[in-house]
């Protein structure tokens, strides 16, 4: 079933957008220029130092991709907010789309056209609507 495309798992389809969304961040390029290369951090950090506290780190840092689904905790602090793995943070993030998600409304002349589509095929489909 599953090689014919004919079941789904939420969970996995919550993690194949975020895998998406992750290589979708890589194809639309990563800048390399003065400012990304940031030489002259490096130099004034310094080998074997901390780039984490500086500002250029913190300006750029939201640029990169930020993926929620994705662990980069530290194992103590993993294993105290429960051990999940990524499939049980995924599944869980399903069931709260799937419980609190509310569309956006169509627009009106989007849904006239949706009820064109329906009535016209109810014609040539000979469906009476009276029963």
């Amino acid at each position: 079933m599953l090689e014919m495309g004919v079941t789904l798992d939420f969970g996995q389809l919550v993690m194949d957008n975020e895998f998406a969304g992750m290589i979708k961040h890589v194809l639309n390029g990563i800048p390399v220029n003065d400012e990304t290369l940031a030489v002259d951090v490096i130099h004034s950090v310094g080998p074997f130092k901390d780039f984490l506290g500086t500002k250029h780190t913190l300006k750029h840092m939201k640029s990169q991709s930020q993926p929620q689904l994705i662990d980069r905790r530290r194992r103590p602090k993993w294993e105290e907010l429960g051990k999940t793995d990524i499939y049980e943070r995924a599944s869980a993030k399903a069931k709260e789309i799937l419980e609190t998600h509310q569309p956006d409304p169509l627009p009106d002349s989007v849904l006239s056209e949706i009820r064109m589509i329906i009535e016209d095929a109810e014609k040539e489909l000979g469906v009476d609507k009276e029963k």
